[in-house]
């Protein structure tokens, strides 16, 4: 190996043809700015090498560099001391707490008579350096997994209509063995997003300390080196499973290179593979991903002679955290002020929350089957989720309890209230339901009239009734009237009232 020298091969034919010329060594280090004793040292190495100047023509800096610093007596490319197996340390280096002085240690104790440490460790670097930009990086096992979408697609056709739709590529890669995971999903939306991380975990069988994404807006709000704002929902999920969310940072393509040779190897194994064939469903495009990344996992990386697999299986799998006992299930986070009827609106449809919390900020929790609101990190409601039907779910324990006893009426319940005093009153009762669009709005007047009945004995409250659907007085402000201005007189308590609207004909309508 060539020695270490401190000229340029230009310098050096400068510092030969000043040598020519009769310059001594120190005006000669004086002119190229370097001590007498390199200039020294080199003209002695020129001398043992039969150079002088002028130099032949075909003598190139190479061949130059060779001749003047290689040792004598060392063939090239040949080591004098007994080497270690350098593929098999730098897979040793991704062990957890394994570093060089280790090493060495542990080959000296196999080698005596082998390199001192400083040129075992130039040796090292020597080897780690023909190695690809990825593997060089510093990544124990277990410490990160890096994540992004590649950025070309997967197309999929719609068997019936013929239509052609582009599947998104999750890759992830692990730091220190390359374990690779790919998926298509059919956007790179929060639910998919967080969806492929599940099932990368999940093939991993095992958690790393930390997810590296490439600041995807799916799941880093606000891209800061300093202080990344983590999506919320993002951010439950990786509280479920233990693992800690490092984006990397904007504009420095170092902190990604691990994913992004992990894309370039998708691409080119996945959909460079895969581009003749035709999909016409998610799942049948995924069943030709996972072949793709069994031949992918299983392929031998030349330098270090072992597959992504055996070194996964080797090195890394066994420090990866324990999965939690159940998958997470996806669910998305938002922040909402609950309304004065102490209801929140969640895509069209009303979930209420104690009457306490009105006008308050709460986070809803939302999944394809539940809907909880949480105040203050305590879970205030839990509500089955609506998509048709009824648009207010509201929780009876949540109204004030003058509303819960209204939301205990009913129609049924109203007549019978009304044929209690007479068929009169029940009359009324159902005139002013039947007057409204939907029977509930007649509530509130029939709760009115119950009001001002309290205090009225039967035969009278029979005559207020009957005046009332004779004159269409069906509201709370009318009947009020009647009664003040004693209007109920020219009403005959015998006379029988009959109702004429079209909701009320027919048998059971309230029933």
């Amino acid at each position: 190996m060539p020695a270490k020298r401190e000229l340029t091969m230009r310098q050096i034919r400068q510092m030969l043809r000043l040598a020519r010329d009769g310059v001594s060594a120190r005006e000669i280090g004086r002119t190229l700015g370097v001590a007498r004793s390199t200039i020294q040292d080199n003209l002695k190495r020129a001398l043992t090498a039969g150079l002088a100047w002028p130099l032949a023509g075909d003598l190139t800096d190479a061949v130059l560099e060779q001749r003047l610093f290689a040792h004598a007596g060392v063939r090239r490319g040949f080591r004098r001391r007994r080497e270690p197996d350098w593929a098999s340390l730098a897979r040793e280096l991704k062990r957890p707490g394994v570093n060089l002085m280790v090493l060495w240690e542990e080959y000296r104790a196999v080698h005596p008579e082998g390199y001192g440490y400083s040129r075992f460790c130039d040796l090292f670097r020597e080897f780690d350096r023909r190695l690809s930009p990825t593997m060089r990086q510093d990544h124990p096992a277990g410490d990160k997994v890096f994540v992004d979408y590649s950025g070309k697609k997967i197309m999929i056709v719609d068997r019936e209509t013929g239509v052609v739709r582009d599947a998104e590529i999750f890759v992830a890669v692990l730091g220190a063995s390359n374990y690779t995971y790919a998926e298509a999903t059919w956007t790179q939306t929060l639910p998919d997003w967080i969806e492929a991380h599940v099932r990368m975990f999940r093939f991993f069988g095992g958690v790393p300390r930390l997810v590296v994404p490439d600041n995807l807006k799916s799941g880093v709000h606000r891209a800061s080196f300093y202080d990344p704002e983590i999506n919320r929902s993002y951010g439950m999920m990786a509280s479920h499973y233990g693992v800690g969310i490092l984006p990397a940072r904007p504009r420095k393509p170092r902190d990604k290179a691990k994913v992004e040779a992990g894309v370039r190897f998708a691409q080119t194994y996945i959909l460079g593979r895969l581009r003749r064939q035709t999909f016409f469903s998610l799942a049948e495009a995924n069943a030709a991903v996972a072949a793709a990344l069994e031949r992918i996992n299983a392929h031998i990386m030349r330098r270090l002679g072992v597959s992504r697999r055996q070194l996964f299986e080797t090195v890394e799998m066994s420090v990866l955290a324990s999965l939690p006992d159940a998958d997470y299930q996806f669910a998305e986070w938002r922040v909402a002020r609950v309304s004065l009827d102490y209801h929140v609106e969640i895509d069209g449809f009303f979930y209420s929350v104690p009457h306490g919390l009105i006008r308050e900020q709460v986070d809803v929790r939302a999944t394809t089957r539940t809907i909880e609101l949480f105040h203050r990190g305590s879970r205030v409601a839990a509500h089955q989720r609506r998509y048709g039907g009824r648009r207010h779910g509201t929780d009876p324990d949540h109204m004030p309890s003058a509303h819960r006893r209204y939301a205990e009426w009913t129609p049924e319940r109203f007549r019978r209230w009304g044929r209690s005093i007479g068929l009169n009153t029940e009359g009324l009762v159902l005139a002013i339901l039947a007057n409204r669009p939907h029977p509930e709005q007649g509530f509130r007047t029939c709760l009115g009239v119950l009001r001002l009945f309290k205090d009225l004995d039967p035969e009278r409250a029979e005559l207020i009734a009957a005046r009332a659907v004779a004159v269409r007085a069906l509201t709370y402000k009318s009947i009020a009237s009647i009664i003040a201005n004693k209007l109920d007189r020219s009403a005959r308590p015998t006379d029988d009232v009959v109702v004429d609207h079209p909701n009320l004909r027919g048998p059971g309508y309230f029933h």
